[in-house]
C-alpha cells in the first residue's frame, strides 16, 4: 500500500536516487535536506514512515529521532536510519535513539523495500497490502474488498479505512482523536463525533453477518476492536 514517507538528506545525487525508486514503489516522498526542514513537514503533517540520514547539517538523526520519539504526537512514528556507519556501536547508537531499522550505505532499492515494508508491518500494518482476518471477516487492502463469511460487505472509504485500522490493532482501546489522527491524518481538522457516525455506519455493515459486537465502546475511553465477547 502507498505510503507517505519523509526523505531526510542532505546529499542531492542520493536523495533523488532514494526518492526515485520508492515513487516507483508507489510511495509518496516529502524531500527535505536537514533536520529542522524535516519537522517543519511534521509540524505539518505526520508521515507513515521517516527515512533518515545520520550526518546532517546542523542535527544529526540521532539527535532528529530522539525529539520525535519524545514528543507525544510523534513518538510513533516509524523511522529508518540510513548512514554511511557500519560499526557495531554507531548501529547501537542509532537503535537506541529510538529508529526501527537501521541500513548502512551503500544499498539496494530492493533492500530498501524490504525493510520499509518490514517496519510498516510491525509500527504500522494499516500501511501494508496483507491481508487481515477475524473471526470470518476478512479485509484485503490490496483489492479493497471486505468479506464476511464469504459475503461481501460494502463499506464505504472512510469506513474502510476504520475498520483496517482495527483489525490491525486489535484488542487495543483508541479514543476518539487517536482514530481521528490515525484514519482522517492528525492534519484534517474535524469534530471528534465524527468518529461516533462513522463507527455507527461500521456497525450497521457489520450488523448483517453478526459482526456488529466486534466493535466495543469503552465507556469514557474510546472503541476496541475485539473478538473477546
Amino acid at each position: 500500500m502507498p505510503a507517505n514517507i519523509l526523505l531526510v538528506e542532505d546529499e542531492p545525487a542520493i536523495q533523488e536516487l532514494i526518492a526515485f525508486n520508492l515513487e516507483q514503489a508507489g510511495h509518496h516522498v516529502l524531500r527535505a535536506e536537514t533536520a529542522e526542514q524535516g519537522l517543519n513537514f511534521i509540524r505539518t503533517a505526520l508521515p507513515d514512515l521517516v527515512l533518515l540520514d545520520w550526518m546532517l547539517p546542523g542535527q544529526s538523526g540521532v539527535d532528529f529521532t530522539r525529539r520525535i520519539r519524545n514528543d507525544e504526537r510523534t513518538r510513533h512514528v516509524p523511522v529508518i536510519m540510513l548512514t554511511a556507519r557500519s560499526e557495531e556501536h554507531d548501529k547501537i547508537s542509532g537503535l537506541e535513539s529510538g529508529a526501527d531499522d537501521y541500513i548502512t550505505k551503500p544499498f539496494s532499492p530492493r533492500e530498501l523495500q524490504a525493510r520499509i515494508k518490514a517496519v510498516l508491518r510491525r509500527r504500522a500494518p494499516q500501511m501494508t497490502d496483507d491481508a487481515v482476518e477475524v473471526k470470518g471477516l476478512r479485509l484485503d487492502p490490496s483489492t479493497h474488498r471486505v468479506t464476511a463469511n464469504n459475503h461481501s460487505l460494502d463499506l464505504g472509504p472512510t469506513e474502510f479505512r476504520l475498520l483496517h485500522f482495527f483489525m490491525t490493532h486489535s484488542e487495543r482501546v483508541h479514543s476518539r482523536s487517536q482514530l481521528l489522527d490515525h484514519v482522517w491524518g492528525d492534519h484534517v481538522f474535524v469534530e471528534e463525533r465524527t468518529v461516533d457516525v462513522h463507527i455507527r455506519r461500521l456497525r450497521g455493515a457489520l450488523e448483517p453477518t453478526g459482526h456488529a459486537d466486534l466493535i466495543q465502546t469503552v465507556r469514557g475511553a474510546g472503541y476496541r476492536f475485539s473478538a473477546q465477547m
